[in-house]
C-alpha cells in the first residue's frame, strides 16, 4: 500500500506486487480527477474505489500486471494516471493444462499448532459435528409441499421439548425424477444427496421422505438401510397420515439427538469450507489473504480446509499445481480443470462468463484478476487431495473440492464433502447462509462491514486502511472459527438466514 498517511482523506492506492503496473484506489467513494498521490502520481480522471489506476504509460498490446501476474493486455494506449477499465483490457489465453509444473514447489509443512480444541459433537462414524440438527432428506421434489408443513409443525410443536437440538433442516431439492438417472454425470447429484444425508451435523440420525415412484429411490439415500428411517408417501392413507408419521419418526430422532452433549474435540474434526461471493478488487488484498492465513493455521492444527470454485481457479492454476504433494494430486487437479473446460464448451460458454456485473462494479475487470484474488484463500500449504463434485473428504489438510463458482452450488457441494464450518468472504455484500452449517462472513471493506453491521462477522477491510495486518485478521478468523464450531452463533444464524440447497446436475433432464 502506498501513501504518506493513514488519515482518511489522504489519497491511497494499493499495489500488491513490485512488478505491478496498476494499483487500486483505496479511498471510500473513489477519487476525483486531479488528485495527486504523495509519490507524484496524478489522476487523469475520476476513479471509483477498488478500480485500477495506471502506474505507467501503456501502448496497445502491453501487458497489464496485478498480483505480479499478467491479467490482460492493453486494448489501446493508456496514460499513467488513467482509469484502467474492463474495456481497456484484452483477456489473455488461459494457462495450458498440458504445460503446467507439477509438485515442483511443494511447501514444507509448517510446525504443528498444538493446544487448540473445540467443543463439538462426536459421531459414531468418527466424524464431528459443530451443530446438533435433525436432518430430513428427500428423494424427489414432489414431497416438498408435504414436508414443509411437517417441518413447520415439528418446529412449533416438538422442537421446544428438546432444547439440546439446534434446529430441523429439510434437505429439499429439484432432483429425483424426470432425470436421466443412469447418465454418466448423474453420479454427481446422486452422491451429493447421499453425502448430504449423512452430514456430520445430523449425528447419524437419518430420516428420508420419498414419494414412491421416483427414479431416485428413497432407499438409495438411506445409509443405515433401516426401514424405519423411510417415509414413502404413496404408502399412507391420506395427508394427515403422512404428516403424523413424519412427526412421529422425527420425534424418535429428536429424543436421541437431545441426549447429545458438546464435548472437547480435536481440531482435526473440523472441515472448514472457504468461498467468496460478491467479490471485489479488495477480495484478493484483504479478506482472502487473511482467510488464507487462517487456513494455514487450521492445517497446522490438523483440520481439513476446502477451497473450491473451478472457474475461479482455472486462470491461476499454474500457481497451484507446483504446490501439490505429488504428481497424482497434480493430475487430479488438471483433470477437474479439463472436465470443466469441456462442460463450458458444451454449453457454448467460456470463462469470460465469470465475473458478474457486481464483481466488475467492484473493480474486477476479468476472470484472470478474479482468480488471482480468489486463490489467496488457499493460503500457502501443500494441496493434499482433489475431490470431484459431491465427494466426501478423505484426507486431512488443504483439499481442492471441485465445484462451480455459484455460491449456492458451491456451498451445497462443500456440505456434501463434510464441511461443518463455512467461511465466506464478500466485498459487494450478500446475506448468504446455510441451514446445515454455520457461515462466518468476512467483509473485504470496512465500508461494507459498517453498512451491514448486523450481517458481517469480521471486518478484514482494516487491512486496507492499515489498522490491522493480514496476520492479525488471520488469527481473528482462526479463533472465530473455533468459537463458531463450539456453538457461537454467527450473524446469519442469529437472523435465521439460509439459502436453499442447489444441486449441481450436469446430466440431462428427460
Amino acid at each position: 500500500m502506498e501513501g504518506c498517511s493513514m488519515v482518511k482523506q489522504m489519497p491511497l492506492y494499493i499495489k500488491v506486487n513490485d512488478r505491478d503496473n496498476v494499483a487500486i484506489v483505496a479511498n471510500a467513494g473513489g477519487l476525483t480527477k486531479g488528485t495527486r498521490f504523495p509519490c507524484g502520481l496524478t489522476l487523469m480522471e475520476d476513479i471509483p474505489q477498488g478500480h485500477k489506476v495506471a502506474l505507467a504509460d501503456f501502448r496497445e498490446g502491453d501487458p497489464i500486471v496485478r498480483y505480479g501476474e499478467v491479467i490482460g493486455y492493453a486494448q489501446k494506449r493508456i496514460q499513467k494516471g488513467e482509469w484502467v477499465k474492463e474495456s481497456s483490457i484484452r483477456l489473455p489465453h488461459p494457462p495450458d493444462l498440458h504445460q503446467l509444473p507439477i509438485a515442483t514447489k511443494t511447501p514444507v509443512a509448517l510446525p504443528p499448532l498444538e493446544g487448540y480444541t473445540f467443543q463439538g459433537y462426536r459421531n459414531a462414524d468418527g466424524s464431528f459435528g459443530t451443530r446438533n440438527l435433525l436432518g430430513i432428506t428427500t428423494s424427489v421434489q414432489c414431497v416438498a409441499g408435504v414436508l414443509d408443513i411437517a417441518v413447520q409443525r415439528i418446529k412449533k410443536e416438538l422442537l421446544p421439548k428438546y432444547p439440546n437440538v439446534d434446529d430441523v433442516v429439510a434437505l429439499e431439492h429439484h432432483y429425483g425424477c424426470g432425470v436421466a438417472i443412469h447418465a454418466p454425470e448423474a453420479v454427481i447429484p446422486i452422491r451429493t444427496l447421499q453425502n448430504l444425508s449423512t452430514h456430520p451435523n445430523f449425528g447419524g440420525e437419518v430420516l428420508v421422505v420419498g414419494l414412491g415412484c421416483e427414479k431416485l429411490s428413497p432407499q438409495s439415500l438411506n445409509a443405515k438401510g433401516e426401514e424405519d428411517s423411510l417415509v414413502v408417501l404413496q404408502d399412507y392413507q391420506g395427508f394427515a397420515d403422512m404428516i403424523e408419521t413424519i412427526m412421529r419418526k422425527a420425534e424418535e430422532r429428536l429424543k436421541r439427538l437431545n441426549e447429545r452433549q458438546r464435548q472437547e474435540c480435536p481440531l482435526s474434526g473440523l472441515v472448514v469450507g472457504l468461498q467468496c461471493g460478491g467479490s471485489d478488487a479488495f477480495s484478493g488484498v484483504t479478506a482472502n489473504p487473511a482467510v488464507g492465513y487462517a487456513a494455514d493455521l487450521l492445517v497446522r492444527a490438523g483440520a481439513t480446509v476446502l477451497f473450491s470454485e473451478v472457474t475461479e481457479v482455472r486462470d491461476a492454476v499454474h500457481l497451484l499445481t507446483p504446490r501439490v504433494v505429488d504428481e497424482q494430486v497434480g493430475h487430479a487437479l488438471i483433470r477437474e480443470m479439463e472436465w470443466y473446460d469441456r462442460y463450458l464448451q458444451r454449453g457454448e460458454a467460456d470463462r469470460s462468463a465469470n465475473p458478474s456485473p457486481g464483481n466488475k462494479k467492484g473493480g474486477l475487470s476479468n476472470i484472470v484478476e478474479k482468480a488471482l484474488g480468489s486463490i489467496a484463500k488457499s493460503g500457502s500449504s501443500a494441496i493434499v487431495d482433489v475431490l470431484p463434485p459431491g465427494e466426501r473428504v478423505k484426507k486431512q489438510g488443504l483439499v481442492f473440492a471441485a465445484t462451480p463458482a455459484s455460491d449456492f452450488v458451491c456451498g451445497t457441494l462443500q456440505l456434501a464433502a463434510g464441511m461443518n464450518v463455512h467461511v465466506f468472504t464478500t466485498g459487494r455484500g450478500t446475506p448468504y447462509g446455510l441451514a446445515m452449517a454455520p457461515v462466518v462472513k468476512v467483509a473485504t471493506r470496512t465500508e461494507l462491514a459498517t453498512q451491514w453491521h448486523d450481517l458481517i462477522d469480521i471486518d478484514a477491510g482494516r487491512i486496507a486502511t492499515g489498522t490491522a495486518t493480514i496476520e492479525e485478521i488471520g488469527w481473528e478468523i482462526f479463533r472465530f472459527i473455533i468459537d463458531t464450531a463450539s456453538g457461537k452463533r454467527t450473524k446469519a444464524e442469529q437472523h435465521g438466514i439460509h439459502n436453499d440447497l442447489c444441486l449441481f446436475n450436469p446430466a440431462p433432464l428427460t
